[in-house]
């Protein structure tokens, strides 16, 4: 249950149309507020005489109000219209996965609200004005506050179209990816190392737990699965681990010993979903990142540029990670393990990081050369031998990549002297002066 309401909390986040429909239900609930006032006489007659408030009849009202509703809708419309198509276009340079920054952004979606909140209003005060022949009931402050409604409908317009046309930048969207992946590791990575996971010989004689469903990994409520667990004298071993694919009929996880109950007590702690996303999943943010980096190196757009600094964002990432860990999974209950789920390591992290990047940029001399010089970064403030390790392995491949894909002499020297002061940097954790004396690059 409490899976499944975070889930649910999860996915209103997500959608577009929540942040809306609060403000148009808000401004629903203002009119009918203000008319009430209205009626009740509580607006003194000197204030509706004043310049402050509307002075006008019930044929003015009406055709004050009907010219707000029908522009704020109608420039809502439009607006939103041409927003799609720039979006269209940024997806095709950015991906189409990176959208959902754009969809649950809470501009975007404030703007949409204030547009239908006071075109709702608008309607709402409509129905209640009155000329004389039926009656002569003009709310004025009710319009008044239409008015100034209708002026900030102005001035949310003037907001939208610089702030769309900022987060369609392809430098913004790499910001606000980044500090996604920020995020995850404050969130996900820990002070203190894990303990390393059972040995696979562990486990033999397990008995695997099948799932029906089908979708991607979304959430876990791993301490309620591991006091189950433990409650029950199992130890389960998860298959599929956040943001990982859970196939039908597929095992999702192991129980040592069998005990009955294990696969349902898996289905009531687990959520899936059709997408891949998940606040447990550090990978995710990592991938979209790399997703950009690797579009703008595609021959349709070719722009190392962009690719350079994803590289940028991504060494910050790791250097973010220098003083903490990576959890291993392991879940212990009174000194005895009860539940082990596979979580992404070093090595894998930087695997999803350089990997696609440096197959892409194969031949482009400077997205090459800058993964070098991030890797050296992150190798200054490194000093987990491990870790250095699964840098110097991305260096060599790198360098690998370069001796069969660059054409150029010059450029070929160029990444051979940028290894040479990786490697100095690994080695001793101290900068290599090669260049004409100058001091460290």
């Amino acid at each position: 249950m409490k899976t499944r309401l975070r889930k649910l909390l999860s996915d209103l986040g997500e959608t577009f149309w929540l942040l809306p429909a609060m403000i148009v239900t808000a401004g629903i609930l203002l009119a009918l507020g203000l008319e009430q006032i209205d009626r009740s006489g509580l607006v003194p007659q000197g204030l509706i005489d004043s310049r402050w408030l509307y002075g006008g009849g019930g044929t003015g009202a009406r055709t004050l109000l009907g010219a707000v509703a029908s522009s704020t809708i109608g420039v809502a419309g439009t607006v939103f219209s041409i927003t799609i198509a720039a979006l269209s276009l940024a997806a095709g340079q950015m991906g189409p996965r990176l959208l959902r920054n754009f969809t649950r952004d809470r501009g975007n979606q404030a703007t949409l609200g204030i547009f239908l909140g006071t075109f709702s209003y608008a309607l709402m005060v409509l129905r209640s004005v009155r000329t004389q022949a039926e009656g002569a009931f003009v709310p004025h402050l009710s319009l008044s506050i239409g008015i100034l409604l209708a002026f900030v409908c102005v001035g949310t317009l003037v907001y939208f179209v610089g702030h769309i046309a900022g987060r369609i930048n392809v430098d913004t969207v790499i910001k606000l990816v980044g500090e996604e992946v920020r995020q995850a590791i404050a969130r996900l990575a820990v002070d203190t190392p894990g303990e390393e996971p059972p040995p696979a010989e562990d486990w033999r004689g397990a008995a695997p737990l099948r799932d029906q469903r089908r979708g991607y990994l979304q959430h876990i409520d791993t301490e309620g699965l591991a006091d189950w667990v433990h409650g029950n004298g199992a130890a389960i071993r998860l298959l599929v681990r956040p943001g990982g694919y859970v196939f039908p009929g597929a095992p999702i996880a192991l129980v040592l010993p069998d005990v009955e109950g294990a696969d349902a007590a898996i289905r009531e702690r687990t959520a899936l979903g059709q997408s891949r996303i998940s606040s447990q999943d550090l990978e995710f943010a990592v991938r979209q990142l790399v997703e950009v980096a690797v579009r703008a190196l595609s021959p349709g757009i070719n722009d190392p540029h962009t690719a350079i600094g994803v590289l940028d964002i991504l060494g910050a990432a790791l250097c973010d990670l220098v003083p903490r860990h990576l959890p291993t999974g392991v879940i212990r209950r009174e000194g005895r393990m009860a539940l082990f789920m596979p979580a992404v390591d070093y090595d894998g992290l930087t695997d999803a990081m350089f990997h696609m990047i440096r197959q892409n940029a194969s031949g482009s001399a400077a997205v090459l050369i800058r993964l070098i010089e991030v890797l050296t970064a992150v190798a200054s403030a490194e000093r987990n031998p491990a870790r250095l390790r699964a840098l110097r392995r991305h260096a060599n491949l790198v360098l690998a990549d370069a001796e069969h894909s660059l054409s150029s002499a010059s450029d070929l020297a160029d990444l051979r002297q940028r290894h040479a002061e990786f490697v100095a940097m690994h080695e001793t954790g101290r900068p290599l002066f090669l260049r004409n004396g100058l001091g460290p690059l």
